[in-house]
């Protein structure tokens, strides 16, 4: 990444700092003696943020957002409103799109957050009894291993009013699980760092739409669902799920081809996601473009797999990657953390899933683990897994 930013200074924690150029050249340039630094001009674009994707799929891009974009990312969370913030809990680092991109909207709310240094399910529970946080967000996978951890029955949650999950795939069973055993509201949320902001389910909406869908498009954010060839797809149909509003990035930082090919004519940005939206508009992920596989001649989205066979009792966790196959072209391979000591079979597990998708589509291979490997954004690292097949 710093072969991309070319930063001038970077600071790590602990005894490490890295300098690309000159430390006293760099503070030669900032630094201003007995007076104040000059107030900045008003441009709506000036480049304030720089954050990078998660590269899961492909190597992680800078995606450069201004006083514009940031401007609007605040006007669509908090509009005029000041004050009433809440006591939350900072579940990802400081350089991912949330902090990065929300800043403001954060500090107009006035609440308090609170920052661990290493986000552990035993830390951050322990942080929820400790200060008294009254609004839990998180990703699935974060949420999950909370639920899943000996101390959460122990713990004194009662200070958490409402979760909001975002930043990856949310289980029915999850949805239905936070909600019951943390006693609250919940919300779901979902959109890619280079739109800032997509869509969502309300905390008074049925308890269906978080538990089914990512919700509706958010207030000044267009929803739309193409075909390879930017076009509509019919009703109920699933294609490239795009996302237009003022707040989607600027483009890519140092790089006009990739900037151009992640926005469609009318200026969504392609989210690399395919999906489809029903007939009451919510949006339902299929999982991501390029996870997708062929198996026969028929298309397998992965998180439609794994939606369903997550319901399985003696699952905690799954995720279905594709491997070569003679015949078949992909087949695909169940990695499952096994919610008990004994997993189920792969007899057991297809026949789980059989009554809910199409024989084509169920796992043809069964890898159990102690734990699915995850991105520096606690995303399930499908490389990683993909790499154990290969090597195995």
């Amino acid at each position: 990444m710093l072969g991309v930013a070319k930063p001038a200074l970077v600071v790590r924690d602990g005894d490490n700092v890295e300098v690309a150029t000159a430390v006293d050249d760099v503070f030669a340039e900032w630094r201003v003696r007995d007076a104040s630094p000059p107030p900045l001009d008003d441009d709506p674009d000036r480049p304030v943020a720089l954050v990078f994707t998660s590269g899961t799929t492909g190597l992680p891009k800078g995606v450069l957002f201004c006083n514009r974009q940031l401007d609007a990312v605040t006007a669509i969370d908090v509009g005029d409103r000041w004050g009433g913030g809440p006591r939350g809990l900072a579940s990802t680092s400081l350089a991912h799109l949330g902090p990065m991109t929300k800043l403001a909207g954060n500090l107009r709310g006035g609440g308090t957050t609170y920052l661990m240094r290493r986000w552990t399910a035993e830390a951050a529970l322990r942080a929820v009894a400790d200060h008294g946080v009254t609004f839990l967000g998180g990703i699935p996978t974060q949420i999950a291993l909370m639920l899943e951890h000996p101390s959460f029955e122990s713990t004194d949650l009662s200070s958490v009013q409402a979760i909001v999950m975002g930043g990856g795939p949310a289980t029915p069973s999850l949805v239905r699980a936070a909600r019951a055993r943390f006693g609250v509201p919940l919300a779901v949320r979902y959109s890619c760092t280079e739109a800032a902001i997509g869509t969502g389910t309300r905390f008074d909406d049925p308890p269906e739409d978080a538990e089914e869908s990512v919700g509706r498009a958010q207030p000044g954010v267009t929803l739309s669902v193409l075909d390879d060839d930017d076009d509509p797809v019919g009703p109920g149909e699933v294609g490239h799920v795009c996302l237009r509003s003022a707040a989607v990035m600027a483009g890519y930082w140092n790089d006009r081809e990739a900037t151009a090919a992640a926005f469609t004519a009318d200026g969504s940005v392609r989210t690399g996601d395919l999906g489809r939206v029903d007939d009451g508009g919510r949006l339902h992920l299929a999982g991501r473009s390029k996870e997708m596989f062929v198996r026969g001649g028929y298309n397998v989205h992965p998180q439609e797999v794994e939606a369903v066979l997550a319901e399985h009792p003696d699952i905690a966790a799954v995720a279905v990657v594709a491997k070569p196959d003679d015949v078949m072209g992909e087949v695909g391979v169940a990695f499952v953390v096994p919610r008990r000591d004994a997993a189920p079979s792969l007899e057991s597990l297809r026949s789980f899933g059989s009554s809910r998708l199409a024989a084509y589509k169920l796992p043809e291979d069964l890898r159990v683990v102690d734990a699915l490997p995850l991105t520096s954004m606690d995303k399930v690292d499908r490389k990683a897994l993909a790499a154990r097949l290969t090597s195995s």
